[in-house]
């Protein structure tokens, strides 16, 4: 039975599944913790900062000095797995140009529906906000659809999504519901896909060798923001990347996707 564009259950599930379209992709997870692990080890850090109750609301803080700009990255994990200390590596290109990071957990499905994680990352921003006048939010994979509904925030100045997810509809027919439990409604209130757009500047980014429900993720919502803000928004498509090495572009300090946050925040000059 076709359920979402001519795709059957099986199909739209291989459609959605990253780890099994990148061989290797436990691999490279583990080097990123492993790279973390070291940078951490290196870095100073205020880490596990309590931004809220519950016990994922926590947030590492990679300061690179008094007076700069900040990025929030939220990490990924399709809403329902992995954490915050497996992405430290990714401070290594924004501290090199002095841009302080912080790292953002937040509570998992089937624990929480994905309502209440946006308004954790919203509680992480009011955390931070005080103390920041430049603030940024970037995000990858469910990340970067955190990031999109995170745009709204009063403190948040623009953000980098990178191979997020804006429309939740294949989502909730495809076996990442079968955790994260969405309905019409919450598909309706958290798709930016479908949602105003927010007003501020937005560059996507995908991969080019990505999944092709990725790739149209992406595609679609970035012309869903010209639409409405066509100054506002940009879209990286970085050829060669799949859904995981896409993310040495932030970590390398001469990454494109390095050089797009700097653009974002005007530090390029």
């Amino acid at each position: 039975m076709n359920l979402y564009r001519n795709m059957d259950r099986a199909a739209l599930d291989a459609a959605y599944n990253n780890g099994a379209a990148v061989p290797g992709s436990a691999g490279i997870v583990a080097s990123w913790q492993d790279r973390s692990k070291r940078l951490r080890s290196m870095r100073p850090a205020k880490l596990d900062l309590r931004y809220g109750e519950a016990e994922r609301n926590r947030l590492d803080y990679f300061d690179a000095g008094a007076g700069t700009p900040l990025l929030v990255f939220i990490h990924g994990g399709y809403w329902q797995m992995r954490e915050k200390e497996t992405f430290s590596f990714l401070a290594a290109g924004p501290l090199a140009h002095g841009i302080s990071v912080a790292l953002v957990g937040y509570t998992l499905a089937p624990e929480k529906r994905l309502g209440g994680m946006v308004a954790e990352i919203n509680a992480a921003l009011d955390f931070l906000a005080p103390n920041s006048n430049a603030l940024y939010v970037s995000g990858w994979s469910a990340g970067g659809h955190l990031a999109a509904m995170a745009m709204t925030h009063a403190a948040v100045k623009g953000g980098l999504a990178i191979s997020g997810i804006y429309d939740l509809e294949p989502i909730r027919l495809c076996y990442v519901n079968d955790k994260l439990g969405l309905d019409d409604e919450e598909v309706r209130r958290h798709s930016p896909l479908t949602l105003v757009a927010p007003g501020k500047p937005l560059r996507l980014a995908y991969g080019g060798n990505e999944l092709p429900e990725l790739q149209r993720q992406s595609e679609a919502y970035f012309q869903a923001l010209q639409s409405q803000q066509r100054d506002l928004c940009a879209l990286h498509r970085l050829a060669g990347h799949d859904h995981f090495s896409i993310l040495e572009e932030l970590a390398s300090p001469d990454g494109a996707l390095m050089h797009a946050t700097r653009r974002l925040m005007g530090t390029d000059r």
